[in-house]
């Protein structure tokens, strides 16, 4: 058996990734986006090579008029809105963390808090140059078969080299913000359905540790764009209405790890954070990146517990809100100390066939590895969402069991034909790839 070693290689030009590509070993190869930030196995390869894609960060061409730009896949999204916001233009799909790349946006087909209103990152997207397992080239544009497979393909088709990307327009670098308490799940997902197209973004926090009556309970948080004239008139705000200036985020509170918490102390915890949120508060203004990336002021965008933990995130689609529902009992049962639980309404699926946006609700959370029994705990949640018709997101997986991948993602079959033709020597592989066989 291969050992754990992994060749990492950074290429500097596009030539460099192909010649990677071409002398890649038997264990194979696949891109990551830069210094292995990401959850689960998609960018991991055991035994072979990972091209680290952070030497192919350049920013070709920006059209500020049509508000458009083409960039190397290993851009950070964090760059690119500091060189746009400027110009009165954001990206799409603004991620949680800051450090994602274009390329991983692409891989994972990325959606955010907005992703009722905007979609997918790939929908965004206008074309991409792919690095294939021949050491070619290839242009691929959206509505191709090569494009859907590639968008939330975790890298498998090729390596994205760059991308050209529609951008969205705005006035300030600022989100005129509104927060308030929901009393239990089904007043969650009542104002969320609410709230339709009137928000850009929307989104909830729940308290998993809460149960009976105030069971899913959470804090809904919606915003939108702020226009010039939201802004205060002398402020710092006002003055610099587009600084791309990152706001620094407050620091994780010190805790002991979660996994070492009672359920007691975790319950009271829970309590505490919800009780903190305001009960309803409306014209907040923030600046963007304060807004968008709590993930950020967890070192490396990784777990905030002391024990470490597992990012879990499921999709099941409008009808089954009752799967939601029980699932989310069967976490509160276990009052479940997570701290980035967070609950969406997803809009229209994006273009990938492994995509794991599609219409319904999305929550994604985190657990601390230390909870007993956690493994099978959560397969029997990945059984619960399989037979609802839903999807665990391969992007931050690990651990699901390879039969339930087909249930979740009927495009399976095609994304594995597809890989065939294109890539008969399985040039591109990952551990992921290897445990779901892909």
């Amino acid at each position: 058996m291969p050992g754990d070693t992994v060749s990492v290689i950074r290429p500097r030009t596009y030539e460099e990734a192909a010649v990677a590509v071409r002398g890649c070993g038997a264990r194979g190869a696949v891109a990551r986006g830069g210094p292995g930030r990401a959850h689960g196995d998609a960018a991991r390869n055991a035994g072979g090579a990972v091209l680290d894609m952070a030497g192919l960060d350049r920013v070709h061409v920006v059209d500020a008029a049509e508000g458009i730009v083409l960039c190397d896949a290993g851009v950070p999204l964090h760059r690119l809105t500091e060189l746009l916001l400027p110009l009165g233009w954001l990206t799409p799909v603004v991620p949680a963390a800051r450090h994602v790349t274009v390329g991983g946006a692409i891989g994972a087909d990325l959606h955010g808090a907005d992703h009722y209103v905007s979609g997918s990152f790939s929908g965004h997207v206008l074309a991409l140059e792919l690095l294939t397992a021949d050491g070619e080239v290839h242009a691929v544009r959206p509505g191709t078969e090569l494009f859907e497979a590639t968008a939330g393909g975790l890298g498998l088709t090729g390596v994205i080299l760059t991308a050209t990307i529609r951008l969205l327009p705005v006035e300030t670098a600022y989100l005129t913000v509104a927060t308030e308490r929901a009393a239990g799940l089904d007043d969650l997902l009542a104002r969320l359905t609410a709230t339709g197209h009137q928000h850009r973004y929307a989104a909830a926090r729940l308290d998993l540790t809460a149960r009976g009556a105030a069971t899913g309970r959470g804090v809904l948080t919606r915003a939108d764009p702020a226009p010039q004239g939201a802004l205060r008139t002398g402020t710092r705000a006002w003055r610099r209405p587009l600084s791309p200036r990152p706001y620094r985020l407050p620091p994780l509170p010190s805790l002991a790890p979660a996994g070492l918490l009672g359920r007691a102390a975790a319950g009271l915890l829970g309590e505490l954070r919800h009780r903190a949120a305001p009960r309803a508060r409306t014209g907040a203004l923030r600046h963007l990146s304060a807004f968008a990336h709590p993930l950020d002021s967890v070192p490396h965008g990784g777990p905030p517990l002391g024990g470490g933990c597992v990012r879990y995130q499921f999709v099941v689609g409008h009808g089954q809100e009752e799967t939601l529902h029980r699932i989310v009992r069967r976490l509160a049962d276990r009052r479940c100390p997570s701290f980035h639980a967070v609950l969406q309404r997803l809009g229209d699926a994006g273009p990938g066939w492994l995509s794991c946006a599609v219409p319904g609700w999305s929550l994604a959370l985190d657990l601390p590895v230390a909870l007993p029994g956690l493994a099978g705990f959560l397969d029997g949640l990945d059984e619960e969402v399989a037979a609802a018709g839903g999807r665990v997101g391969l992007a931050r997986d690990a651990r699901l069991r390879p039969d339930l991948l087909t249930a979740m993602y009927p495009r399976a079959a095609d994304f594995r034909a597809l890989r065939a033709r294109l890539d008969p020597r399985g040039v591109f592989v990952s551990d992921l790839a290897r445990r779901l066989g892909l």
